[in-house]
């Protein structure tokens, strides 16, 4: 071959190399966005989504332009100024306060997009005045879904607010109305008056959207505005422990402080999440960002539009996760379901009969696969309205009846209704050793008044105990559904559960006044 043919062939190579990486990279449904937007004037007041861009167009540009000239105007930035007392400096401007997240990998590095302490120097956008009241401005991201100018966004984003602007890619700046807030959600709706059709995206089908799927995130990253950034889908449906309704998708697009409220586009132009959080030890983007899931962010926003809250069912329990351990306690094939941990007096599960030790199978005739599928179908069902749940108890399927009321945002779990302690003797079973409940041990544990068992006063080291998590000061309030008065008779009970045929014991604690069940294999001998 010679050297001329040898380079024709390499240039034929480069360019089929070429198209194939770009075809891996976009898909065969790279299409524009659904997005109306006022160009030299407003538009006309029948504006409707914009026609697709073909795919061979965008392939055909070698890029994310197309696409990202027809959603960009949809997008705006949001400037949120907080008035505080005087001297209260304690918080960067665009900063909410860090939440730790518990038991996760997540904790002491999770934070919102606004969630980095600052490290030194003075906070940017940060102002205080002599003798007047501190201001803190905080900037988001957020996008139009109507023409009429209806702007969605994080809740965290406008939190305690006292002006909120809205500023659109040609820099105008409207003040924005608060039309509605969901913190449960993390969402909010802001509604601004331009007085013309302004440019919007659709919802798309995040139920479609599939781990390895490319997708694309706009927003304002550090006040910058206007950023465009591309990654793929890297999970679907995780908890970050930061609400009751957890079920992010994770996204790779290098997302920032800023991005709060900002759209995650499919490739068709259309909104399939809302960027609410990040992992990151230092603040900036690892690759590793989460947003809410269009399919339930239009149904919330739907109904923030309509009625400016939102109104959810309540059942009044307080459940946990079935582990292998407990299901073996209870004669459960499975550990799927909600465990009843606590039952809220005079709360609907109260009057449709639901107990402590039950384990919600189905609600409305949808199983509880997972722990927090049970807070997701109340939430769904409308209060005041008739709902079916399915429990095992005491070896057996039931079916009740419950009329759910109606959730309030500052619900509280009310204490367990125990049995009274009676002092006794110490005694020890599996590596636990009880003590009484005395009113000493009561008061330097915090044990709440209403709670009555035997204390954990010491656990041995490599024993069923300490295997199972059990820890010094917890309170044992029953054992297989049975109340216990003295440090004996938990031993007994515990010894009783050794000689049965299931080698397994549930025990109700109290742990720093939170009820909670342990479930304990019994391999070894009591003593």
């Amino acid at each position: 071959m010679t050297e001329g043919e040898a380079g024709t062939a390499r240039q034929s190579w480069l360019k089929t190399a070429r198209t194939a990486a770009l075809g891996f990279i976009l898909g065969a449904a790279l299409v524009a966005a659904p997005v109306v937007w006022a160009e030299n004037g407003p538009a006309p007041a029948t504006a409707r989504p914009a026609t697709a861009i073909p795919t061979a167009a965008l392939l055909q540009h070698e890029s994310f332009a197309p696409l990202v000239k027809k959603v960009l105007p949809a997008v705006v930035n949001i400037s949120v100024t907080q008035a505080q007392k005087t001297g209260a400096v304690s918080e960067q401007p665009n900063v909410v306060p860090f939440q730790n997240f518990p038991n996760t990998p997540f904790n002491q590095f999770l934070r919102r997009f606004f969630g980095q302490n600052g490290q030194g120097g003075t906070p940017p956008f940060f102002h205080q005045f002599p003798g007047g009241p501190v201001k803190r401005i905080a900037l988001g991201s957020g996008f139009f879904i109507s023409p009429k100018g209806y702007v969605v966004t994080n809740n965290h984003v406008i939190a305690d607010a006292a002006n909120v602007v809205v500023i659109l890619q040609d820099h105008k700046k409207y003040k924005a109305k608060i039309v509605g807030r969901d913190p449960k959600t993390d969402l909010a709706v802001l509604k601004i008056n331009a007085h013309h059709p302004l440019p919007y995206v659709a919802w798309g089908n995040s139920n479609a959207a599939e781990v390895g799927d490319v997708v694309m995130a706009v927003g304002n990253p550090f006040g910058l505005g206007g950023t465009v950034t591309s990654g793929i889908i890297s999970a679907r449906g995780r908890d970050i422990n930061d609400g009751p309704f957890d079920s992010f998708l994770q996204i790779d697009a290098p997302i920032n402080r800023g991005n709060s409220g900002g759209p995650t586009f499919n490739m068709e132009g259309q909104v399939i999440g809302i960027n609410t959080a990040i992992y990151s030890p230092n603040g900036g983007s690892v690759g590793i960002g989460f947003a809410i899931p269009s399919n339930e962010a239009k149904t919330i926003v739907a109904e923030l539009i309509k009625n400016g809250k939102i109104e959810r069912g309540w059942l009044g329990v307080q459940i946990q996760q079935v582990t292998p351990a407990i299901a073996a306690s209870l004669g459960l094939e499975h550990h799927w379901g909600a465990l009843v941990a606590l039952v809220q007096p005079h709360s609907p599960a109260s009057r449709a009969g639901l107990k402590q030790g039950d384990v919600i199978l189905s609600f409305n005739g949808t199983p509880v696969k997972e722990l927090r599928d049970l807070p997701r179908l109340v939430a769904a069902a409308a209060p005041h309205s008739k709902a079916s749940v399915a429990v095992w108890r005491d070896g057996k399927k039931l079916q009740l009846s419950a009329m759910l009321g109606q959730m309030k945002n500052n619900e509280q779990v009310a204490a367990y209704q125990g049995e009274g302690a009676t002092p006794a003797a110490g005694a020890s079973a599996l590596g636990m050793h009880f003590s009484p409940l005395t009113k000493e041990l009561r008061s330097e544990l915090h044990v709440p008044k209403n709670v009555h068992g035997v204390v954990i006063s010491r656990v041995d080291r490599g024993s069923v105990a300490d295997n199972s998590g059990l820890n010094r000061g917890d309170v044992v309030i029953a054992i297989n559904q049975e109340p216990v008065h003295t440090p004996k008779e938990a031993a007994q009970k515990l010894e009783q559960a050794v000689k049965s045929p299931k080698k397994s014991a549930l025990l109700l604690l109290d742990r720093n006044g939170v009820t909670e069940y342990v479930g304990l294999t019994l391999a070894k001998k009591v003593g």
